[in-house]
Formats: C-alpha cells, structure tokens, sequence
C-alpha cells in the first residue's frame, strides 16, 4: 500500500466506522474502484487502534466514571447508575466474542462475498429505518435492563457477517427498545470499545505469527488518519442524530446496496 491508498482507506474507516452505514462495505468499495489490492492483516489493526483511539478520548470522562464505579461494585459493593452501565458493556459485548471465536473462520472466508455485503447493506439498513419509524424513542441508556443488555449484545453478534454495521445493528436495537437516538447511540459507541479492543487482539496475535514485514510510518499515519476522522465523525453524530433521525443513513445504504451489487453481479 502506498501513501495516498493509506490515507484515503483511514479516512474512510474513520468515517464509517462508528456510523450505521457499514465500514466493510467502504473499504471493500474502495479499493474496487480504484483498482487497488486488498489492504491486508497489518491496516486492519492500524484501524482497529485508530478506532479504539477515537471512542476512548471522545467517551475519556464517561469510561473513568464507569471504571471507576465498577471497580467499587466488586470491591465495596457500591452500586450506582455508572457501575451498571459498565456491567451492561460488558454483558453486552459477551455473544459478539462467542460467536466471534465460534465462526472465525467462515467470516473471514465465506461471508466476505460483496453480494452478502450489499444484501446485508440493504436488509439491515431497511431494519434500521424501520426501527426509527414506528418506535417511540423517549429512554436514556441508563435506563437500560438485563434483558434490553441481552438483546442488543445478540444483535451485535449478527455484525459479524460484513455488511451488517456494528453501529448499524446495536443502535437500530436500541431504538427498537425505545431509546433515543444520541442515547442509542452511546450506549453503541461504548459497546464498542471491548469488540474493538477483542477485535484488535486477535488481529495482533495473527500479525505476530504472519511474521509480515511493518513500515511504522505508514502505520502510525493511518492510526492518526483514522483516530482524528472517527472523533469527528462521533462528535457530529452525536449533534445531529435527534434532529435528522436515521432515514438519511437508510437511503445511503440502500443505494449503496444498489450499487454493490450493480458493480458485482
């Protein structure tokens, strides 16, 4: 990968990442189009670190808060708004690394077809829509329970298949719980941090073992690109998400569906 490839494919991670418009989509797009080679093991944990950047700074008072009342919870037993909050990250997260560990194999492999990419573009950005539509969204993320915390972490779980989006998936759960939109979204972008962190150790591990040769300069541009795009992408998200709604997103994603498939069939 030369420069230019690095720093349009991290802007366009950064960009995607945290929106419900499916990265994996993007960045097998890109490359399509402009006829470069796939981006390989060492860019996607550039990426995975860009992202894990981004939501750890843009969320740094609310992740202290919540580890911090965590803590007290094992230690002292002291249990507040923020300890559960965490607990539900956690518990949230735990089907996406089951089924992450149980299908491995069969993600990489057979789910990486661009005609299951824009299939799963379309269904699941028509679900979202849906979400947005017919559910009254007056909740808050604390408001969350142990059974709203299971829901959305086994609808996480389906972001595995590419095309679905992370973000997509766990916010169209949290609307369809009643959630509001910049509450559904938190509530994603801190689910997101233990997948990102999972995630981005697995890919680690394999890199370790490819024994692949690793220009740092190239990688640490393309965790700065990424990291700097997905902060803004989040703040802006976060601004504009209960004026506009998701519909905007939706349209998106059934033309870029449209053109997945266009472009592959």
């Amino acid at each position: 990968m030369d420069t230019l490839q690095i720093i349009i494919l991290a802007l366009v991670q950064g960009l995607t990442e945290f929106l419900p418009i499916s990265s994996s989509a993007h960045l097998i797009l890109v490359p399509v189009i402009l006829k470069w080679p796939d981006q390989g093991l060492i860019f996607d944990v550039a990426m995975h670190l860009g992202s894990l950047t981004a939501v750890l700074v843009y969320f740094r008072v609310e992740v202290l808060n919540m580890t911090t009342a965590w803590f007290a919870s094992v230690l002292k037993q002291q249990h507040n708004q923020n300890s559960r909050l965490a607990w539900w990250v956690i518990i949230g997260t735990i089907p996406a690394v089951i089924a992450g560990l149980l299908f491995k194999d069969i993600i990489e492999t057979d789910l990486r077809s661009p005609l299951v990419i824009a299939t799963t573009t379309i269904v699941f950005g028509l679900l979202l829509g849906y979400a947005d539509k017919v559910k009254r969204h007056t909740r808050d993320e604390y408001s969350l329970t142990l059974k709203d915390v299971l829901f959305v972490g086994v609808l996480q779980a389906l972001a595995l298949i590419p095309g679905t989006s992370r973000s997509g998936i766990t916010m169209t759960a949290g609307l369809f719980l009643g959630l509001k939109g910049d509450a559904a979204a938190r509530f994603s972008f801190l689910l997101s941090i233990p997948v990102i962190i999972a995630s981005g150790v697995f890919k680690t591990k394999d890199l370790i073992e490819s024994q692949l040769p690793v220009d740092w300069a190239l990688l640490i541009l393309a965790v700065a690109l990424s990291a700097i795009s997905a902060w803004f992408c989040i703040h802006l998200f976060l601004k504009l998400i209960n004026r506009i709604g998701m519909m905007p997103f939706v349209y998106y994603r059934l033309v870029l569906g449209c053109f997945l498939f266009y472009l592959f069939i």
